[in-house]
């Protein structure tokens, strides 16, 4: 399966300095072009910046070898949904890709897994490609409940999605990992992975086609050995995106 790395932004950037970051992205893609996936997830002000970059990285094939992803979308079509933005919308902006149910969106902004998986329907219906996330806190970990905490997650999203699950994108993410600098091992990673893989594989015949990512503190020095592993597809990344030589080492990791 060809792998995926997706940088996540966060709430940073400046235009001056998202030049700086992918003109140097851009250039060692060129230099070496990926043979997995690249996508970088931003806040939604520098969709056209990355645009830009998105139509320079075009391979002699056409094709793009960085794609601009999103960092949220509504599960409404349209309406008044003030400060919403729909996933219409950003289709018409050539987003690819679209992160839902971050912890953070779980945390901060109260979404529920009911709430994720509806999101993820309308990114589905409108051809984008979803990045759901899910994963348990460290309180949850700590009490051995993280198989129950992340099967009930993706379970949502299984069963409002239907048949359309294998178009999905999973993402791991152990929310106590998440910018702590703290990581799973490779084996722990693995371990839940392969949960995933099986719940998938029970929920339709075409779960070899989804991509489960881990997102938990992926960096330049841990990024091999997590993406050795059998079940983990490639990553999400938060800190290292921001940084060029940090995320080519890891898009390098991911080669296939």
């Amino acid at each position: 399966m060809k792998k995926l790395i997706a940088g996540n932004w966060k709430m940073n950037g400046k235009f001056g300095q998202n030049t700086a970051l992918l003109d140097a992205v851009l250039a060692g893609l060129k230099e070496k072009p990926p043979t997995c996936g690249v996508a970088v997830c931003v806040p939604f002000p520098y969709f056209v910046q990355v645009q830009d970059y998105q139509d320079r990285s075009r391979d002699e094939s056409g094709n793009p070898m960085l794609s601009l992803g999103a960092q949220d979308v509504s599960a409404h079509e349209a309406g008044a949904y003030t400060g919403e933005v729909a996933a219409s919308m950003l289709k018409e902006l050539t987003v690819s890709y679209v992160i839902v149910g971050h912890s953070e969106r779980r945390q901060y902004h109260g979404e529920t897994d009911q709430l994720v998986a509806d999101k993820t329907k309308a990114a589905l219906a409108a051809g984008i490609t979803p990045i759901v996330c899910i994963g348990e806190t460290l309180a949850e970990r700590e009490a051995g409940h993280t198989e129950e905490v992340v099967k009930r997650q993706l379970a949502a999203v299984i069963h409002t999605n239907g048949h359309c699950i294998s178009e999905i994108v999973v993402a791991y993410e152990p929310v106590w990992a998440i910018g702590t600098g703290k990581t799973a091992s490779p084996q722990e990673a693995q371990a839940v992975h392969a949960v995933l893989r099986a719940q998938l594989k029970a929920a339709t015949d075409q779960f070899a086609r989804v991509k489960i990512l881990y997102g938990g503190s992926m960096n330049a020095a841990n990024a091999a050995s997590l993406l050795a592993q059998p079940d983990i597809d490639g990553g999400l990344i938060g800190g290292a995106s921001l940084k060029a030589p940090d995320f080519l080492t890891i898009i390098a990791a991911a080669q296939n």
